[in-house]
């Protein structure tokens, strides 16, 4: 059965069970939207549930699973204003440690989830001309970290296919948006520590692991809280010409400033003396 908008634009927010996500569609709520929220995890989502979202189990891996959540907004909405690319998690470890499959589950989740979901409301925001999809990227589609590889590659592939897509999508009346956060506080750092224990903890990398382990437990004083996105988000949404990016906060800013600058070879030498890679092992 449908239900009367009343005016109000629709969101969607997939990965909303904590962090940026959860942050983003409180700011919706906020500012009058009607916010359909998406996560594995559905018990996370109560308090979003009681702060006035429609929540729903969402897989963005499951074709299944997107089709019926984008098919209960459609039925009871009628229309999709907003689509909000969050889910997602860092797969860390030496590219030769990582295995395969967990390889590509990054992507599946990064990447083809992203794009799946993207598409699966493309025919509505095409059959109204107007629509505005944003991705959650990250400086890291720009920059490299300590034993990131995989989820470095599914963030630089991110960028190309946001930069494909805002074209190919213009001219229906959609647009494209890219969110660049640098470090933001959320269960990610955790993930990613544990992540490099487990998969680069001993073996030839022992030593790099080691510092990756450190740097990342050492930035927790430098990371800005997921309200910085979440205002980034609102601001995409809110403008009829939204930028194609927005690179929040602005410690990130310098970072990018700093890799246009500088050659590859000094920038690697910096940036690696500044996360503690071992000169020689």
């Amino acid at each position: 059965m449908n239900i009367h908008t009343e005016n109000h634009k629709v969101a969607i927010v997939t990965g909303a069970s904590s962090g940026i996500g959860e942050a983003t569609a409180k700011r919706l709520l906020e500012s009058g939207y009607i916010v359909y929220a998406g996560a594995r995890r559905t018990e996370k989502m109560l308090g979003l549930e009681s702060a006035g979202a429609i929540t729903n189990q969402l897989d963005v891996t499951d074709p299944n699973s997107i089709e019926r959540f984008v098919s209960k907004v459609i039925t009871e909405r009628r229309q999709i204003d907003v689509l909000i690319n969050n889910a997602g998690y860092g797969s860390y470890g030496a590219v030769e440690d990582v295995s395969p499959d967990e390889a590509r589950r990054q992507f599946d989740v990064n990447l083809f989830g992203l794009a799946a979901m993207t598409n699966a409301v493309l025919p509505s925001m095409r059959g109204r001309q107007t629509g505005t999809v944003i991705h959650i990227g990250s400086v890291g589609g720009k920059l490299w970290s300590i034993m990131g590889g995989w989820y470095q590659a599914s963030k630089y592939a991110l960028e190309g296919l946001s930069d494909c897509t805002r074209n190919e999508l213009r001219p229906f009346g959609i647009d494209v948006v890219l969110i660049e956060p640098g470090g933001i506080r959320s269960e990610w750092r955790d993930q990613v520590i544990k992540g490099i224990k487990q998969t680069s903890g001993s073996g030839p990398y022992k030593k790099i692991s080691e510092a990756a382990v450190k740097f990342f437990e050492g930035v927790e004083s430098m990371e800005a809280g997921p309200e910085v996105v979440a205002d980034a988000v609102l601001t995409a949404c809110s403008s009829k010409r939204p930028k194609a990016r927005y690179v929040v906060p602005g410690n990130a800013k310098i970072m990018l400033f700093m890799k246009a600058l500088l050659s590859d070879r000094m920038f690697d030498k910096i940036w690696g003396r500044f996360m503690g890679i071992p000169k020689s092992l």
